[in-house]
C-alpha cells in the first residue's frame, strides 16, 4: 500500500498539482466530510469520512486499495492532523509521503499584500488559546480560528483586557468566491458574526521593550503609595524566576511595580495584583496601561479572602500581609505545595513571622538582606544616602 498525506489547500482550486494527481490516482480517500464532498467527480467515490488518527489507522490497515490518500485542509505542516498520524505510521512501519499545500496564512498574506515571515502563528481551532498573551510577544499574530473561538470571541477577549483599540484584520472564506477582508479594531468586531472559515491577524500590543528585570523607577506612575524600588524588584524577580507560562500572585501590590514586571516576564501566563487600597488600585491600573502588562489582573480586595477564587499560583510575592502572614502562606501552600514564595520585609517582626510561616510547612527559608544607598548631590560633592534595609525571605525558590 502507498499512503499519501495530502494538503487540500483552502479548496480544490488552491490545491497543488502533486496533490491533485494523488487524488486522481487514489483508490481510497480519507478525510473530513467537508473536504470529501467538495472533491470533483473524477476522483474515486471510495471516500471515507474520518479525522481521528486512530480511526484513520484502522481504515488504512483494513483497506484493500493500493493507493490511499489522507486528505487534510490547508497545509500538512500547519496545525494539521498529519502531525499525529505520522508517528503512528512510523511505528507500524507503513511507508508514507507528505505533500504540502497552501495554507490560510499564505492566502491572507497574499490578500493583504504583507509578508507573513515575521508573524507569530497561533491555533485557536478547537484548542485553548490566550490571545492576550500572544499579542504581547512583540509580533503580529495570526490566529487560525474555529469552533467556539471565532474572530469575534478573540476580539472580545482582547477588548476585555484593555486592547479594544488594537488593529485587527479578519479574512473570511479565503480563496472562495465570497472571500472578504475586513480591517478594524478589536472592539469594533466584538458584535460581528464571521464565517466559520475565518482567520484573524492582530497587531502586536503596545508595551515596553523587553529588558532585564528591574525597570527604572521613573517608568512607573508613583503617587503617595510605597513602591518596591528597582534593585529590590530585580532581586524579587531573580528569586521567583517566573517562567513564561506561570500563574503569579502579588499580594499587597502597592503601585503594581512588581506585578507589572511579573506579568511581562510571564507573558503567556497570568499575574494577579491583589490590593485593597483604592489609591494603590488606581496606580496599578495606570502602570498596567502605561507599560503594557495586559495579562495583569487587578483584584481589588483584602487578602487572604480575595485569593480564594484565583488560579493556583506557581509563584507568589508577598509585599504586604497586614498581619495575616501565616494565613497567606498556609493558603498558598495548600493550593500548591511547590509554589515559589518570596516575602519582602523591612521590620524584624515581619521577618520572624515569614520565617515561622515557612518553617511550619517544613520549608527552610532563605533570608537575604539588601542594603542599598543612593548618591545625592551635596554642592560639588556626592553623598551616599541609605535606604531602609529590605529583607527577602524565600521558600521553594531553589527547586
Amino acid at each position: 500500500m502507498q499512503v499519501i498525506l495530502a494538503a487540500g489547500g483552502a479548496d480544490f482550486h488552491t490545491i497543488t498539482e502533486d496533490c491533485r494527481k494523488a487524488l486522481q490516482n487514489a483508490g481510497c480517500i480519507i478525510g473530513a466530510r467537508r473536504l470529501l464532498e467538495n472533491l470533483p467527480e473524477s476522483c474515486t467515490q471510495n471516500r471515507i469520512a474520518a479525522t481521528r488518527p486512530d480511526e484513520i489507522m484502522r481504515l488504512l490497515r483494513t483497506s484493500e486499495a493500493e493507493n490511499c490518500v489522507v486528505l487534510y485542509s490547508g497545509d500538512t505542516g500547519f496545525y494539521s492532523g498529519a502531525r499525529l498520524l505520522i508517528p503512528m505510521l512510523q511505528a507500524k512501519e507503513i511507508a508514507y509521503e507528505v505533500l504540502p499545500g497552501i495554507s490560510s496564512v499564505q492566502l491572507l498574506s497574499a490578500a493583504i499584500g504583507k509578508p507573513w515571515q515575521d508573524w507569530m502563528l497561533v491555533s485557536a481551532h478547537g484548542v485553548d488559546c490566550d490571545p492576550v498573551g500572544a499579542v504581547m510577544q512583540g509580533k503580529p499574530v495570526f490566529f487560525l480560528t474555529g469552533g467556539s473561538l471565532r474572530p469575534e470571541v478573540l476580539c472580545r477577549q482582547l477588548t476585555d483586557a484593555g486592547l479594544g483599540e488594537l488593529p485587527v484584520t479578519v479574512g473570511e472564506d479565503l480563496s472562495y468566491p465570497g472571500q472578504r477582508i475586513r480591517k478594524g479594531t478589536a472592539e469594533e468586531f466584538i458584535h460581528e458574526t464571521f464565517s466559520p472559515l475565518s482567520v484573524l491577524l492582530a497587531d502586536p500590543a503596545p508595551g515596553v521593550k523587553r529588558r532585564t528585570p528591574g525597570f527604572p523607577d521613573s517608568w512607573f506612575v508613583r503617587g503617595d503609595v510605597p513602591m518596591t524600588k528597582q534593585e529590590v524588584r530585580a532581586a524579587v524577580l531573580a528569586k521567583l524566576a517566573p517562567k513564561e507560562t506561570d500563574i503569579l500572585w502579588d499580594i499587597g501590590a502597592g503601585t503594581g511595580s512588581v506585578s507589572v514586571e511579573l506579568s511581562l516576564a510571564a507573558s503567556r501566563g497570568h499575574s494577579y495584583a491583589v490590593e485593597c487600597n483604592p489609591a494603590a488600585c488606581k496606580l496599578i491600573r495606570a502602570n498596567r496601561q502605561k507599560l503594557g502588562a495586559w495579562n495583569l489582573r487587578l483584584i481589588d480586595g483584602r487578602a487572604p479572602e480575595a485569593l480564594k477564587e484565583l488560579e493556583t499560583p506557581d509563584g507568589v510575592f508577598i509585599g504586604g500581609s497586614k498581619g495575616s502572614m501565616q494565613q497567606l502562606v498556609d493558603l498558598v501552600l495548600e493550593r500548591n505545595p511547590k509554589a515559589r514564595i518570596c516575602i519582602s520585609a523591612i521590620c524584624i517582626e515581619t521577618v520572624y513571622q515569614a520565617v515561622q510561616a515557612l518553617k511550619g510547612h517544613g520549608i527552610e527559608p532563605d533570608i537575604v538582606q539588601l542594603s542599598i544607598s543612593r548618591g545625592k548631590a551635596a554642592g560639588s560633592l556626592h553623598l551616599m544616602v541609605a535606604n531602609n534595609p529590605v529583607f527577602l525571605i524565600t521558600g521553594n525558590c531553589d527547586d
